[in-house]
């Protein structure tokens, strides 16, 4: 479902937890990481696609996430012409986004990478909400500062003009809390961030 000028209805995904670090998830059997992110199908609006692709490629549903803000307009880039369909060359030109900020209200063991029969990720991590990009593929790099700009007002983390790749640690197995995360502001002290490997599937050394 394309529109008059060639893009394709999507929605993006900013998850959050109670210190304001987002969810990374690393592309399956590829070094880019990304947010989640999907197409719209034909007869539902932005935030139901929202839900549905957040419970395919997170596994996480409704209960587990509270909307905190989404982007005003759509948010558009363009996919180079290599990465394109051959049957969709000439009239397709790329995505525009409604971008959503969720807050996640759940457990870290909540999240399941093989919710679907097509995962679209095999780790994931926290990271500070100013992630740097050059993990993201080039030309969607774009888009996601305007995204992560227009809904920092709903967080409003300090923002630092150098940005650094935080240090993680590995794990085979998705960690286990006790008890309901609560929504809180953010801690004072940084806590490093932890890779998340799907069970069963092996994720590349971090770039």
């Amino acid at each position: 479902m394309l529109d008059r000028n060639g893009y394709r209805p999507n929605v993006g995904i900013i998850l959050v937890n109670r210190r304001n670090e987002v969810f990374w998830g690393k592309r399956i059997r590829e070094h880019s990481w990304q947010f989640p992110q999907g197409g719209i199908k034909r007869g539902e609006t932005p935030e139901q696609a929202m839900y549905r692709e957040l419970n395919e490629e997170t596994g996480l549903w409704p209960e587990h996430v509270k909307i905190i803000g989404r982007t005003r307009n759509w948010l558009r880039y363009d996919v180079p012409e290599r990465w394109v369909r051959r049957e969709w060359r000439g009239h397709y030109r790329g995505q525009k986004q409604i971008w959503f900020l969720l807050r996640m209200i759940g457990h870290d063991c909540d999240v399941s990478l093989r919710a679907s029969s097509h995962p679209e990720f095999d780790a994931w991590r926290w990271n500070e909400y100013w992630v740097p990009l050059d993990t993201v593929i080039e030309f969607k790099r774009a888009v996601y500062e305007q995204a992560l700009t227009e809904l920092s007002r709903f967080l409003h983390p300090a923002r630092t003009d150098q940005r650094t790749e935080p240090r993680t640690e590995p794990h085979a197995t998705m960690p286990h809390d006790t008890g309901r995360e609560a929504v809180a502001p953010p801690a004072p002290e940084r806590v490093v961030p932890e890779i998340v490997v799907a069970r069963g599937i092996v994720a590349a050394p971090k770039d």
